[in-house]
């Protein structure tokens, strides 16, 4: 059973060592913390979090660094997450508003959650399972083709190039835009199919740009209907290799192929405005045993999907909660509003 100062004595382990990326020792912390105890005292309650398996020695006569373990007790005894600036809600806030559209709007929160954090962000697109269709619209791209366009209410646009047999004439295109948005408008994404089944034939020479019409929307919505993440920042994961013993590419390539990332967030499940943590060796994938992925959940539409962070398990875990927990709020503030 570790003593309160004993988790105090881990605390200032895990920020002396995320500062510095050097051991920490007991005489280091009696000089620097007031904790009004000798360094003898302090090296006591070092050797009583060691053989809990909380702290370790990376080589013989150093200090210590927390281990996965260490980090999981200090993240589930962490009760002073840091707060954002002010300067840094403001630029969430006004970075987030100036978005025109979901992909924008994520694709500005990864950004600016990678600036925040110096790590790897990674935002979930919204679930879709409640959306509705707003609007789908038909553009004429000339060389007998038409442009799909469909809009859902929670601000997601997805775009379809339409081969058709001939050139469709402006008359013609306004038939079939309206004829599919009288039959879709308002229905969920899995009524689509059913509701242009359902609706009024269209004139014979329009019954296969009707067709191709049909099947190009079905395409957008099981496009619209797979889970997908948007990330950012790369480049601060390379910058922190020496955090990692082994090769970091494989994490990397993880990230990349997005599969991994989006089990671990749903494995972890958080509810929106919870942030939730998963540390090194808590992870089943080899890939992910040196990493620490933080998340939170946003809403859209009453769905909960999830945005966060991947870095090295040496990284500010207060400061990056916080950040996540700010940016998913926004999110959910920005796409309930729409």
């Amino acid at each position: 059973m570790v003593s309160q100062r004993g988790l105090d004595v881990l605390r200032v382990i895990v920020q002396d060592y995320v500062s510095s990326r050097e051991p920490v020792g007991s005489k280091s912390i009696a000089d620097r913390h007031a904790f009004g105890v000798s360094a003898a005292t302090i090296r006591n309650d070092m050797s009583l979090l060691e053989d809990e398996l909380l702290i370790t020695a990376p080589h013989t006569s150093s200090g210590r660094i927390p281990t996965d373990k260490g980090y999981r007790v200090f993240v589930d005894n962490l009760t002073d997450v840091k707060t954002l600036s002010g300067a840094q809600r403001l630029a969430i806030e006004r970075v987030l508003n100036e978005s025109d559209d979901v992909d924008a709007l994520l694709a500005h929160t990864v950004r600016l959650l990678a600036q925040l954090t110096n790590q790897v962000a990674v935002v979930e697109y919204p679930s879709l399972s409640g959306a509705r269709v707003k609007h789908v619209e038909l553009v004429s791209m000339g060389n007998s083709r038409l442009m799909s366009v469909l809009i859902t209410d929670n601000g997601r646009v997805e775009q379809r190039m339409v081969e058709t047999e001939r050139d469709l004439t402006e008359e013609e295109i306004t038939q079939l835009r309206s004829r599919i948005n009288s039959a879709v408008a308002g229905r969920q994404l899995s009524e689509i199919a059913d509701a242009l089944a359902a609706a009024p034939e269209v004139a014979p020479a329009l019954t296969e740009a009707s067709a191709r019409v049909g099947a190009a929307l079905a395409d957008q919505v099981a496009a619209n209907r797979q889970q997908r993440l948007v990330m950012a920042g790369a480049g601060n994961l390379v910058r922190t290799e020496h955090d990692f013993q082994g090769s970091i590419y494989p994490l990397l390539d993880a990230i990349e192929e997005q599969v991994t990332v989006l089990k671990l967030l749903t494995e972890m499940g958080q509810e929106a405005s919870e942030v939730s943590v998963s540390i090194g060796a808590e992870h089943e994938s080899q890939d992910f045993r040196e990493a620490s992925l933080v998340a939170s959940g946003y809403t859209s539409l009453g769905e909960v999907s999830r945005v966060g962070v991947i870095g090295p398990t040496r990284m500010d875990y207060s400061g990056n909660m916080a950040a996540v927990r700010a940016v998913a709020n926004y999110l959910s503030r920005i796409l309930d509003a729409q």
